[in-house]
């Protein structure tokens, strides 16, 4: 055998007994003559003793070893607390190199993420056996395994849906494979398993999930990986849209309330509508975490002689800054200036006067207006945000999020979910001045055809919900659109014609004319979700072999090249 117990699981209760462990030489400590190894292994770290330093023949950090010999108990005063095999030692007779290790590291292991991540992605495998890492892809494994139970208690069925597929138009550039067989033609990667999961429903099976791999060639972000990504995809025939909410609710409050290790606010989770959370928060991803709001003071500046607010969107948002000097307010009109807006207006309340530059340009009428509707206390600043549709409301979120981050607002010990409910079905392409979908284009418009045909395509609204968390899209999801001259002519607004709409989505348009259940779904990214729990700052800290933020595997490659024999085999020419 090559370990009779881990590096773990030393107590007490061994002292005495002849053991065997193996693992990763993580220290070595020469004591005059007496040599110490802390030995690691997945499962913690075990002090091992030698007393005849030949054995550390070839040993370095990092390489893999086996050693044999008595367990021990610490003295007194080299019991370690912070380890749960603190109370004992090994004291070893015999030791084997099972895998040599070069004596130079890139980097320090527990210091891992510190190091340049190009040289961590380079490194992988050392990479993963910093602790931190490594429980990350552990806690993953195990949020995975408890979500599948979850999943089957409420009835779901887990299937596979097909990696080789059809390319369509879902929103991102397809990662095309070519054929072998027929020469000129492509598989795509699924961007994701929506018209097989919408398929399988029509094929009579109740309840669906997996946890389906899903591919967009699209830029990295902290919460997007480039090119691949795993999500809960999960779909239900005859259901609305409160009955995947409450699926929704069950299982991110019972995954986030095992795994989180913080209050997660109860459900039913808060209902925000679109329009509110781009009027409220500037934004559809709203963290309410952060106390602030947005007020819409378009109106109100329509009567104060005040030209650079005249006719424009104006937003304001109200915030404690008592005590704050003179560069905390040129702070916020640099980050203002830096996300590209013109400036940042502000008043602060003085006891019952206000100061700043917009202050000479109000009535004392006006004044009290804004008092008594804001709420605003002595002390505390009205920051204005002017600009056109839709910059007006995205520059107010951004001012939003830096105040709360910059006062220190923002709760750091909950879990803060809600629905975005009300998503505009359509909107239009400001370059090419087109209709298109919004959001998902298969899903079900409010009001169905009648709202088709009698409607101005920007005043649909669709059912389609996200359900945010701490600022961060956890969940995308739709009632699903599953009548064929509803389907036909919610695409016809976008553009496209009964045989373009065949063309693209013909299997699935085709199913729906052979009876298709009303259904409804959601898919909730995994990657997302763990780095949430483990409040990792990026999603490549939670995936054990991700691409880098330029789409490039450092560990193998990719993207490589291939011989002209390869590329000749499918019929593709580089050019």
């Amino acid at each position: 055998m090559y370990r009779t117990h881990t590096c773990g699981q030393l107590r007490e209760a061994h002292i005495g007994a002849g053991v065997r462990l193996a693992g990763w030489v993580d220290s070595i400590r020469d004591h005059g003559g007496v040599m110490f190894i802390d030995l690691r292994d997945e499962t913690g770290v075990t002090q091992v003793v030698l007393h005849d330093d030949k054995l550390l023949g070839g040993v370095n950090r990092e390489c893999v070893i086996a050693v044999s010999g008595a367990v021990r108990a610490r003295d007194a005063e080299s019991v370690n607390a912070k380890l749960d095999t603190g109370l004992v030692e090994l004291f070893a007779d015999t030791l084997e190199i099972l895998g040599p290790a070069k004596a130079m590291l890139p980097f320090e292991i527990r210091e891992s993420t510190a190091t340049r991540e190009d040289v961590r992605l380079k490194y992988r495998y050392l990479d993963l056996r910093n602790p931190e890492i490594h429980n990350n892809i552990v806690l993953r494994s195990q949020v995975i395994r408890h979500i599948r139970g979850k999943m089957e208690e409420l009835g779901f069925l887990e299937m596979q849906t097909p990696i080789l597929t059809a390319s369509s138009p879902e929103g991102a550039r397809d990662f095309l494979v070519p054929s072998r067989k027929f020469k000129g033609r492509f598989y795509a990667l699924p961007q994701a398993p929506q018209q097989f999961k919408q398929m399988l429903m029509v094929s009579g099976f109740d309840r669906y999930f997996q946890i389906a791999p899903c591919f967009r060639d699209e830029d990295a972000r902290q919460d997007r990986t480039a090119g691949e990504f795993y999500q809960l995809d999960l779909e239900m025939a005859f259901a609305e849209q409160e009955d995947v909410f409450a699926v929704a609710e069950t299982v991110l409050t019972d995954t986030f309330e095992t795994f989180g290790g913080k209050p997660v606010s109860p459900a039913p989770f808060r209902r925000i509508t679109y329009a509110d959370a781009m009027l409220k928060y500037g934004t559809d991803k709203p963290d309410l975490r952060n106390p602030l709001e947005i007020s819409d003071l378009t109106e109100f500046f329509a009567g104060v002689e005040f030209p650079l607010f005249r006719g424009k969107p104006v937003r304001g948002i109200v915030a404690d800054c008592k005590g704050r000097p003179k560069s905390f307010f040129e702070s916020s009109e640099k980050y203002a200036k830096s996300i590209g807006m013109g400036g940042l207006g502000y008043l602060t309340l003085a006891g019952a006067e206000f100061k700043g530059p917009v202050a000479k340009f109000l009535s004392e009428e006006q004044r009290q207006y804004l008092v008594a509707t804001l709420g605003i206390g002595d002390g505390e600043t009205l920051f204005f945000v002017c600009d056109a549709l839709p910059a007006v409301n995205k520059y107010a979120g951004e001012i939003r999020a830096w105040l709360g981050e910059t006062l220190g607002i923002v709760r750091q010990d909950a879990f803060e979910f809600c629905f975005i409910v009300d998503f505009p079905m359509y909107e239009r392409d400001e370059e090419t001045n087109k209709i298109e979908f919004t959001h998902n284009p298969f899903s079900l418009p409010q009001g169905g055809l009648e709202a088709l045909n009698t409607l101005d395509p920007l005043e649909i609204l669709a059912y389609q919900y996200d359900v945010v968390c701490n600022g961060v899209e956890l969940v995308s999801g739709a009632v699903r659109n599953h009548n064929p001259e509803v389907m036909k002519k919610a695409f016809a607004i976008a553009g496209y014609d009964e045989a373009e709409l065949e063309r693209r989505f013909g299997a699935l348009y085709t199913a729906f004319q052979y009876g298709a259940p009303p259904h409804a779904g959601m898919a909730a990214g995994i990657d997302r979700a763990v780095m949430l729990l483990v409040g990792a700052e990026t999603v490549r800290d939670v995936i054990a072999f991700p691409l880098n933020g330029n789409a490039q595997d450092a560990l193998f490659g990719a993207p490589g090249e291939v011989t002209e024999l390869q590329l000749r085999e499918v019929h593709v020419k580089v050019r």
